[in-house]
């Protein structure tokens, strides 16, 4: 039966580039991968002219040799066989492709099967003074921590672990299936190397217990809503000994009485009098940094103005900088007149004209022309 042309069977066409070839291989590998078809006969196969093809095409001596002659490059008297071996090449690929599959990745795991610990979030909720000054916060992390009883070993006082006789302490097993060799993870001992004969009693062989632990946060000045800090190895305790995992410490900061904030800056709405506002005047507000600071309000101030106070925001994060306050006026209307009252103001819009209100009186004069406009 002739053989089907490797170009064909990697799904890429003559002029592909290297990092195509891989990518080809790659995807059609994972998809046809023995592991993944237990049983599957055709899969095998495809497997196999997968990693023929491949192993032709990536060689650059042997993929001229087939582009020229076919596949009869490689028959009696040619370069020898293609899909008898795995090159540096292969195994660099397969390592890449199946790694953990084969027990080969394992981020939390080290040498001699000791798992890392797991990482933590702690969520911190903090005042806007607290991020304004910082704070020295003292939390309690409910947590797996070494076992004292055993020194994390899980082995019972005066025991050791053993040397898991399954895979010799590799960790991992290795069966042959078809034409293939793949690695697992040691079911006695799950990859770690060690089997456990007599368990620690406090800890049930784990190595590690629940406890709450107090732990001590530097808060730095300038810290936003959802700031993360990490505490580096006091996350949760490895398994047997292994290297603890980090805590990560998320801020949520409560909303101010008076103050919002906008990365360094912070707002704050004034209500200022009708009167004050149309005359003019002053008052004063408190900062952050418990100053007061008085605010001048020029005559005819509108509801909206904004006055900028320099360098009374928060301070910026591992920075010398420091935000700006910003003071917004809300010209507050009177309510609950009493009747003198009433006829002052009342006075006082008889003796009003467009000078004393050029804004309310311009908008409705262009309103009226727009629409005598539209109607003409």
């Amino acid at each position: 039966m002739a053989k089907r042309d490797y170009y064909e069977i990697l799904g890429v066409a003559k002029t592909a580039t290297e990092a195509e070839l891989k990518a080809a291989f790659r995807k059609a590998a994972m998809q046809h991968h023995p592991d993944k078809n237990p049983g599957n006969k055709e899969a095998e196969v495809k497997f196999k002219e997968l990693n023929e093809a491949y192993q032709c095409l990536s060689d650059q001596q042997k993929r001229a040799a087939y582009d020229r002659y076919g596949h009869a490059a490689f028959e009696q008297g040619g370069q020898g066989g293609i899909g008898d071996g795995f090159g540096s090449s292969m195994a660099d690929i397969f390592e890449d492709l199946f790694g953990d599959m084969m027990g080969r990745g394992g981020g939390n795991r080290r040498s001699g099967g000791r798992e890392r610990g797991s990482d933590l979030r702690y969520n911190l909720e903090i005042t806007l003074d607290d991020a304004f000054a910082g704070k020295a916060a003292t939390i309690k992390v409910p947590t797996s921590a070494t076992c004292e009883a055993c020194s994390g070993s899980g082995a019972k006082a005066g025991s050791k672990p053993k040397t898991c006789g399954t895979c010799a302490g590799q960790g991992r097993v290795r069966a042959q299936q078809g034409f293939f060799a793949i690695e697992r993870t040691c079911p006695t001992c799950q990859g770690r190397g060690e089997t456990i004969e007599n368990p620690c009693s406090v800890c049930s062989g784990a190595g590690r217990v629940m406890r709450e632990r107090s732990l001590s946060v530097d808060i730095p000045p300038g810290v936003e809503d959802g700031t993360r800090i990490r505490l580096a190895n006091e996350g949760e305790a490895g398994l047997r000994g292994g290297p603890s995992g980090d805590l990560y410490i998320f801020l949520a900061i409560k909303p101010h009485q008076f103050f919002q904030r906008d990365g360094a800056d912070l707002y704050c709405r004034v209500p200022i009098s009708m009167v004050q506002a149309t005359l003019g005047g002053e008052f004063s507000v408190h900062a952050l940094d418990g100053s007061e600071v008085k605010v001048k309000i020029p005559e005819g101030t509108q509801s909206g103005k904004q006055f900028k106070l320099r360098n009374k925001g928060m301070p910026v994060l591992r920075s010398r900088d420091v935000g700006d306050l910003y003071i917004q006026a809300v010209v507050e209307t009177p309510q609950n007149l009493t009747r003198r009252q009433r006829e002052l103001l009342a006075e006082f819009e008889t003796e009003s004209s467009s000078k004393t209100h050029p804004e309310s009186s311009g908008f409705f004069a262009r309103m009226k022309d727009f629409f005598d406009k539209m109607s003409s």
